[in-house]
């Protein structure tokens, strides 16, 4: 799977970065068809207090998939956004298999 990660407004350090990566890789268990990855993570305003956005488009066969999530850290954004990828990479399975 090709990864690619984008950081809006801010420089990502190594740690945030091989993060995703890890997250990433893990997706593979749900959808081992998934072409390529694609994130932007994006700081909003910066004195808000959830200003951390992760945005996540993941490529299939079938057409890309999309979770965009909001937190107070990166991280916690990035692992809710997965797991509602998670959701639709089983969801995505099942209808190609027509349950």
């Amino acid at each position: 799977m090709n990864i690619q990660i984008h950081s809006v407004r801010f420089d990502a350090d190594k740690k945030l970065i091989d993060f995703v990566h890890q997250k990433l890789e893990k997706l593979t268990q749900f959808g081992e068809d998934i072409v390529n990855a694609e994130v932007y993570l994006r700081l909003d305003k910066d004195q808000e207090r959830e200003n951390k956005i992760s945005e996540i488009k993941v490529e299939l066969p079938g057409g890309p998939l999309f979770a965009k999530k909001q937190s107070k850290t990166f991280e916690e954004a990035t692992d809710d956004a997965m797991d509602a990828l998670k959701k639709q990479i089983t969801k995505h399975k099942q209808k190609k298999r027509g349950v």
